[in-house]
């Protein structure tokens, strides 16, 4: 990162960084909203498994193609605000398309199925990408923290408000939609400072030893995380659902704020390890003891902890503080493939999960795994300069130093 660019981050106006902020928000609710819409649909069809495993596949298939697709295009065939509003555009006419799915064939919905996940994908990596270079690495965890919280907060705002009319529903998401797009395409930023950065290929980046210390660990916890969802599930008498639902998502966006604030504080690599350990020991209790209530309740405390951390530093962070002087699409494009993996397992065999594992030995495996998980962060770069980190332990202890002069003067 040069110097000079650096300080052209820095120098970002509030009009801005509120673009940034409403792009991305405007995005992943839009998406994870629409999700849930679809999953709703796919569930009250007279489909068969094998027709239902097709059309989930080939969701989240188009999510990770055009995923790896956009990271190519942008600023190399296309320009990256360019791709961002035909990204957008492409949002707001797959919305529309929603409603046809309704009373129709499997072959109609395998097609909207894959339009969607394209619609989400092909954008994302620059969208992140657009977000990860308007920022420094020494601010970007607080605006992303910021940003996690928002996002969970507008999708249970779209949950209690929006009108369960499919036909409403899409039009009022196509909208929200277009209002990403009119903001950005009136407040959008040149991408000089894209154009100045390397274009890594994907090799590079898979290969890099950084990443793969970091990737590991976040695949673990998502393949540990959404394996074990329909354990719980089972598990969980209704009311206690409810309630413990309630209190992890409160948990998750007050911990995506202190993850993101802590990490640009004491650096990501050590939240992210308090992450894991806080996490496990929640595996670990409600295997020891699972026959007490008050066991999965601190296990819905952990959970919701592990996420807010996870999601704010892994989905939003860490990618981009990787990429360093390198255009960062690829890094998210590849850092976002554990999570949609293991959303698509959780929904092909969650199932078979119940049927074929010993209900209560799970957590157990769980905490075990996730112990394995956190041994590569023990090799992991801090992502966040040395120095800066440094320069506030040495700030914190100057001014505890002034109050204990002052106590004796």
């Amino acid at each position: 990162m040069t110097e000079n660019s650096s300080v052209a981050k820095i120098s970002l106006s509030h009009k801005e960084i509120l673009t940034i902020f409403i792009i991305v928000v405007n995005a992943f609710t839009w998406y994870f909203v629409m999700f849930i819409i679809l999953k709703e649909i796919i569930n009250g069809l007279d489909i068969t498994s094998i027709e239902t495993v097709m059309i989930w596949s080939l969701h989240f298939g188009g999510v990770v193609s055009a995923a790896l697709l956009g990271a190519i295009l942008s600023d190399k065939l296309i320009s990256r605000n360019n791709l961002l509003c035909l990204w957008m555009v492409l949002g707001v006419i797959s919305s529309l398309a929603v409603p046809t799915i309704e009373n129709t064939c499997a072959t109609i919905v395998l097609v909207i199925s894959f339009l969607l996940g394209f619609s989400f994908g092909l954008g994302m990596p620059s969208c992140m990408g657009y977000y990860a270079d308007s920022t420094t690495t020494e601010n970007r965890g607080r605006l992303g923290g910021i940003m996690y919280f928002a996002i969970g907060l507008g999708i249970f705002s779209f949950g209690i408000f929006i009108l369960h009319s499919l036909l409403y529903e899409s039009v009022f998401l196509a909208i929200w939609r277009a209002f990403g797009l009119v903001v950005f395409f009136l407040f959008k930023r040149r991408s000089r400072l894209s154009r100045e950065k390397k274009i890594p290929s994907y090799k590079s980046v898979a290969c890099s030893k950084p990443f793969l210390l970091y990737l590991f660990p976040w695949t673990m916890f998502c393949l540990v995380n959404y394996l074990t969802v329909p354990v719980t599930n089972s598990l969980f008498p209704s009311d206690i659902a409810r309630i413990s639902t309630l209190i992890e998502s409160v948990i998750i966006g007050l911990f995506a704020l202190i993850g993101g604030l802590l990490s640009d504080l004491v650096g990501r690599k050590r939240v992210v390890i308090s992450g894991f350990v806080f996490l496990g020991v929640g595996y670990a209790v409600i295997g020891i003891l699972p026959e007490i209530l008050i066991s999965w309740y601190f296990y819905a405390v952990a959970d919701g902890v592990a996420w807010g951390i996870f999601g704010a530093i892994f989905l939003m962070i860490l990618w981009g503080d990787l990429a360093n002087n390198m255009k960062p699409e690829k890094y998210y494009a590849i850092g976002s493939i554990p999570y949609l993996l293991s959303v698509f397992l959780q929904l092909i065999i969650a199932d078979y999960i119940i049927n074929i594992i010993l209900v209560y030995t799970v957590f157990s495996l769980a905490s075990f795994f996730l112990f394995l998980a956190v041994i590569p962060l023990m090799y992991a770069p801090e992502t966040l300069p040395e120095k800066k980190i440094k320069e506030r332990e040495l700030k914190k202890y100057v001014e505890k130093a002034k109050k204990v002069r002052k106590k004796y003067d």
